[in-house]
């Protein structure tokens, strides 16, 4: 990955405890709160002038934009739910452009290790720990689960290893 750790370790401590809130959120309403979203954003925003170069930090609002613009047509086709598509374009600034495959694939891993693990906990006790999520009775996947865990382990994985 070419995220540098010093940009990861600008970003992590105020990304990680929005990626828990979208996580939480989404299993629990199967809904990712437009708060969560403009925090998310904010943090790039804020945290991003200091984290990047300046003309690298311009240059990312344009990975928001082609993320929000695909991932609104998905949400109209029904493909992905709106919270999903504003989120994932949310993520997108954070995310170097030399890392766009890598990233796709930690996050394929992401959805599928969210996936089980969620398919698990549903058929367990942790179920009835908390049973007044939503996510337990939808045929939908909380996508969120996904997401949210895929930015913060980009990150980490910047900070080990950048």
């Amino acid at each position: 990955m070419s995220i540098d750790w010093t940009t990861a370790a600008w970003f992590l401590p105020f990304v990680a405890p929005i990626t828990v809130w979208v996580a939480w959120s989404d299993m629990a309403s199967m809904k990712i709160p437009n708060k969560a979203v403009l925090a998310l954003l904010a943090v790039f925003v804020v945290v991003g002038l200091v984290a990047l170069p300046f003309g690298e930090y311009l240059w990312r609002y344009a990975h928001f934009g082609v993320v929000l613009a695909i991932g609104f047509v998905l949400s109209a086709i029904g493909g992905v739910g709106a919270g999903d598509a504003k989120y994932a374009a949310a993520m997108a600034p954070f995310i170097a452009r030399p890392d766009f495959m890598p990233f796709m694939f930690l996050l394929a891993a992401t959805v599928i290790a969210a996936f089980i693990l969620h398919r698990l906990a549903r058929a367990s006790a942790i179920r009835q720990r908390f049973e007044t999520w939503e996510s337990w009775t939808r045929r939908e996947f909380p996508m969120g689960f996904a997401l949210a865990p895929a930015l913060l382990f980009y990150l980490l994985i910047g900070f080990f290893t950048g």
